[in-house]
């Protein structure tokens, strides 16, 4: 079986006719999502086929962001005081506004209790990442965070672009590079150089800092991928439109029934089956994160996954935009 090889070069040089301003064409082709060698969630490998598209070449930053909240005056789910009918038991007092804030230990915890470095911060929001008393000041060329998929809607929309797709995320990630672990080949730091923004360290306590920041960095801080885009790997999650599902269809047994543009699984499928009581729909996302790290969430590769409710923002999770071939911004 041959795959199709993407042209590089036009997806590169072709920035001069973007329908919109930072945008790079991702030229279409079929090839190998998904992997068999890590998390179940990512298995099976099955062939997909997309479309050319144009991708952000970063993710949306703080300084983007902004322009969007001043033109629309959008306030974030995070901002807003969370409705009791949602959230069937929660204690009233936990229902205000606010965002899950990355607090680590000084020591080391179990790794099975996400809680352990996890902490919802009243206040926390986009435009203060930390809770109270923190600001987005100097952080104008890093990704926004504190996003809900609401949030990433609402700026699509107002942008004239859409979100992703997992399969045309996941593809663009790879930059041509079809089977590869990572999105620039198949070792983590080849020559001992960091490609992208992640863990370095005994996780969540210990972070060595190795790649240069504690938390996210400038967008265009590491090398781009084939394709020309920053930060598919690491720094910040990003929000696809699909809804998630724990594992991918089966590959198709012929050639022509490969699956084109395929949208992902269904809402009902999607919710949480550890919390029957809470219909909250899950979305993917992919990447991974300035979090992920050697010895704990080795997610800082292109076939990762994600699911993510759509009402939660964290301080770790953004996005990206796409326009497909043959609309309009």
């Amino acid at each position: 079986m041959t795959f199709a090889e993407p042209d590089m070069t036009e997806a590169v040089s072709s920035r001069g006719d973007a329908p919109a301003p930072d945008m790079v064409r991702i030229p279409g082709g079929t090839f190998r999502m998904g992997s068999d060698r890590h998390y179940p969630e990512e298995a099976p490998v099955h062939r997909v086929t997309v479309d050319d598209f144009w991708m952000d070449r970063t993710p949306v930053t703080n300084r983007e962001f902004r322009r969007f909240v001043e033109a629309t005056g959008h306030v974030t789910v995070a901002e807003r005081k969370p409705d009791p009918k949602d959230y069937p038991g929660a204690l009233p007092e936990m229902l205000k506004a606010g965002s899950l804030v990355f607090s680590p230990p000084d020591y080391p915890v179990s790794l099975e209790d996400w809680s352990q470095w996890w902490s919802f911060t009243f206040g926390a929001n986009w435009r203060r990442p930390y809770g109270r008393g923190s600001s987005i000041r100097g952080l104008d060329d890093h990704p926004v965070v504190h996003v809900a998929y609401a949030d990433a809607q609402a700026y699509a929309a107002w942008a004239g672009k859409s979100l992703p797709t997992e399969a045309e995320w996941e593809y663009a990630a790879r930059g041509g590079l079809d089977g590869a672990e990572f999105a620039w080949g198949d070792e983590l730091t080849p020559g001992g150089r960091h490609m992208a923004n992640t863990w370095q360290g005994a996780f969540p306590f210990q972070n060595k800092r190795e790649d240069g920041y504690e938390r996210t960095s400038p967008v265009t801080a590491f090398p781009p991928n084939a394709y020309g885009l920053h930060d598919m790997i690491g720094n910040v999650w990003e929000w696809t439109s699909d809804f998630y599902t724990p594992k991918h269809p089966a590959d198709a047994p012929k050639a022509c029934c490969i699956p084109e543009n395929p949208r992902g699984g269904r809402e009902a499928d999607s919710y949480d089956p550890c919390q029957p009581e809470i219909r909250i729909p899950r979305r993917v996302l992919k990447g991974g994160s300035h979090l992920c790290a050697p010895s704990y969430c080795r997610r800082y590769r292109p076939a990762a996954r994600h699911p993510q409710p759509v009402d939660t923002s964290t301080s770790h999770v953004g996005f990206r935009c796409i326009i497909r071939e043959g609309t309009k911004p």
